[in-house]
């Protein structure tokens, strides 16, 4: 299946039960068709935990959902070897990240040890128990979300972290037209108890094919690297982008050009992506008193693309 037609199905899909979002489930499939991780962060009540029950219900495959509480073990994100005194043995129990798609909810409210545990499966797909090493689904897909307002009895997540997340956004509320609408079509029971599944696994092993699969030339390539070099420049950036992250900007890139239909990449998709894939990845020398850091982070983002120059040759 082309990414194209696999992104218009998903959207199409998703769209029953969030309104008004379209820009964001498409960035979203871009991250699911370069394997990479979604992190939702917004105030409580604006669809991030809908968005993600919605993926996971529009594609035929394994869902589970995480709960991240202070008293989360990091045994019961990976799993147990417990002893079976009928069978005088010990039996391995997954814990929930052997599946397909993850919602890792409230990801921020679990103590940095239990976080930590999602490092290696995020990144590897694999995951160790008792120094047994298990790999997971080659299509593992962990969306996570938090509440960036709220702090008391969370835990930041360190930069090491963020950094496997492949991009970071938010939803936002929606305008008056669309929020009315939403109203309307809330009943007795939620739209997403009757969402089902319209695509396979594997029309998205083949969506992730084509995604990979698309034309980046030197002049993009170069671009990408120009990024780089201008946020690890930049008087206001500590911590500018890594290598790790040039790739994702890649990758994303990619998945981006394929979800709208084009066979290689330009600059201009470059640029939509880019303050998505990069805000959570630096770390700035200073914040205004207006600004948290996400927020400037995000504002500093946006002057960088400004004034990296742009290719303008045949691409």
């Amino acid at each position: 299946m082309r990414a194209a037609e696999f992104s218009k199905k998903l959207k199409e899909n998703i769209s029953l039960v969030i309104k008004g979002k379209e820009k964001e489930t498409e960035l979203v499939t871009a991250a699911l068709l370069c394997s990479g991780h979604v992190l939702l962060e917004d105030v409580p009540g604006t669809g991030k935990t809908v968005l993600a029950r919605a993926v996971a219900k529009s594609l035929d495959c394994n869902f589970r959902r995480i709960q991240f509480t202070p008293d989360l073990l990091p045994s019961d994100i990976t799993g147990i070897n417990f002893f079976n005194v009928k069978e005088q043995e010990f039996i391995l129990r997954k814990g929930p990240v052997f599946t397909n798609i993850l919602l890792a909810d409230e990801i921020n409210r679990s103590t940095p040890r239990t976080q930590s545990a999602l490092l290696e499966c995020m990144e590897e797909h694999q995951t160790t128990i008792d120094g047994e090493t298990y790999a997971l689904d080659d299509t593992f897909f962990v969306i996570a979300t938090q509440n960036p307002v709220e702090t008391s009895g969370t835990y930041p997540l360190p930069e090491a972290q963020l950094d496997r997340f492949m991009i970071r956004l938010s939803l936002g509320y929606t305008d008056r037209i669309t929020e009315i609408n939403i109203l309307s079509g809330i009943g007795e029971t939620h739209p997403i108890s009757s969402l089902s599944s319209v695509l396979t696994g594997e029309d998205l092993k083949a969506a992730k094919k084509e995604a990979a699969n698309i034309k980046v030339n030197d002049a993009v390539l170069g671009y990408i690297s120009d990024i780089g070099y201008a946020t690890r420049n930049h008087e206001k950036i500590r911590l500018g982008l890594s290598t790790r992250g040039l790739v994702a900007l890649k990758k994303m890139s990619q998945a981006y050009a394929a979800v709208r239909g084009m066979d290689f990449v330009t600059p201009d998709c470059v640029k939509v992506v880019a303050p998505y894939v990069i805000s959570h990845r630096i770390m700035c020398r200073e914040l205004s008193l207006k600004l948290d850091r996400k927020s400037a982070a995000e504002e500093i983002v946006a002057e960088l693309l400004e004034t990296v120059t742009v290719p303008t040759e045949e691409i």
